[in-house]
């Protein structure tokens, strides 16, 4: 029974191999999941599609990592409710692979130039149930309306829980088991990713330009309470342009504005938790997202992005620069002021990579990090002012890539802390060291 139970799974999962290879054809208007999705944004607006019945395509990502990190700090003593407990200890590191990771992709072409997308989470870190991530319809073309090509051609409406299409960053991230696309192991310090409900309408006037505005509810989960809440505004502009056979230029610029929300997550929307493992969390309490960092704009944020990438033959460079602004109710308030008032932050990240043999399946890269402001609003200076405070990242890796599906990469990270007072678990505080990630996309 045993013997034909496994056989059974494995000539299901074969089955459902080959269904997703020949599927991959056939999806339209679609990001792929494996190395050719690499260097995709949003995807291209293509008019001569064909349909012939509605099918599903499946796909998944899984990704294994071994960690070798070390940190440190020079905080001082601070002694918990207990009198005894030093807060500011850091967790004991070791050496040894984190939980292994994985996604489940499902695609839905139900009709010419509709597609919809369900993406759900089989193993996390912050999450050890399997659940959603979001799911969302695609519409490209109006097949059950006479005469659209006004519509076929230049225009694109995504509907659902979805992830907001805010800056670029987001498109090279790793979202979980997904992290094939990513060139390093970990993501920005200050992560821009979340879900929320809503829609987004995009154009396409020429080949080269997309326009695109969306409105959510502003929360990464659905509210119907009579709370106070108002809507997430955001938009991008891109021009992305093949010069040549060999050159591709990309910029992007974004915005993203929330005057009042329960509590948005623009910086603190994945689910899934970092990549580094119990990095600079005390001995005490570790949390799940190690080694970034989320200013915490939960009531009010507003937040602007610009992100060009060039490509030239295996030579590739993108960068973004951030500023956000914002607050969290729970923030001090001067006396007498009806709310906190605004903090400021700014990022800046630049990666350059080179890629190289038959289908760029080798690559070497290098990414700088860096992140400063009013980055909490409960570490203040003498004037009752939340302090300028800075953390920077140095990560470089390498990766090969054996087929499309299959990815290996290894990275050195050193991570420093700047100007955080002395009774901070953050003073001096530093990590640095390997990690290893094997990655299957398909």
């Amino acid at each position: 029974m045993k013997i034909t139970t496994l056989f059974r799974s494995i000539l299901s999962t074969l089955l459902v191999l080959a269904i997703c290879q020949m599927a991959y054809a056939q999806v339209s208007n679609f990001r792929p999941y494996n190395q050719n999705g690499t260097h995709i944004f949003e995807p291209a607006k293509e008019f001569n599609t064909t349909f012939d019945k509605p099918f599903v395509r499946i796909g998944g990502s899984f990704t294994q990592q071994y960690q070798g990190l070390e940190h440190g700090n020079e905080a001082d003593v601070v002694f918990g409710p207990d009198g005894e407990t030093n807060l500011n200890e850091l967790y004991s590191l070791g050496n040894g692979f984190n939980l292994a990771t994985a996604n489940l992709a499902l695609d839905f072409q139900i009709e010419d130039g509709i597609r919809v997308s369900l993406e759900s989470y089989m193993s996390s870190r912050h999450h050890s149930e399997f659940w959603v991530k979001g799911g969302y319809v695609q519409v490209d073309k109006l097949p059950m309306f006479n005469n659209t090509d006004w519509f076929d051609k230049y225009l694109r409406v995504k509907l659902g829980h979805m992830e907001v299409n805010y800056g670029d960053q987001h498109f090279r991230r790793t979202d979980n088991g997904n992290a094939i696309w990513n060139p390093f192991v970990g993501n920005y310090i200050m992560d821009a990713f979340t879900t929320e409900i809503g829609g987004e309408v995009y154009a396409f006037p020429t080949q080269n330009l997309m326009l695109m505005v969306g409105a959510t509810n502003g929360l990464i989960k659905g509210d119907v309470t009579s709370k106070t809440r108002k809507p997430s505004i955001y938009s991008k502009l891109a021009f992305d342009k093949q010069v040549n056979d060999n050159t591709r230029f990309r910029i992007s610029a974004s915005t993203y504005m929330n005057s009042e929300s329960g509590r948005n997550t623009l910086f603190g929307g994945d689910r899934a938790g970092s990549r580094f493992y119990e990095v600079m969390e005390s001995a005490a309490s570790q949390r799940d997202f190690s080694g970034r960092l989320n200013p915490g704009f939960s009531t009010n944020v507003t937040a602007w992005q610009i992100s060009p990438f060039v490509k030239v033959a295996g030579f590739e460079l993108f960068a973004t620069y951030e500023q956000a602004q914002g607050y969290a109710s729970s923030d001090p308030r001067k006396e007498g002021a009806e709310n906190p008032e605004k903090r400021s932050v700014t990022q800046v990240a630049v990666e350059g990579i080179y890629r190289f043999l038959p289908r760029e399946q080798v690559y070497v890269g290098a990414r700088y990090n860096t992140v400063s402001g009013a980055l909490s609003s409960r570490v203040m200076d003498s004037t009752s002012e939340p302090m300028d405070l800075t953390v920077n990242r140095m990560e470089v890796s390498a990766g090969w890539f054996p087929t499309p599906n299959l990815l290996l990469k290894t990275s050195y990270v050193n991570q420093q802390y700047q100007d955080y007072p002395s009774d901070n678990i953050f003073h001096e505080g530093y990590f640095k060291g390997i990690m290893v990630e094997a990655v299957v996309g398909f």
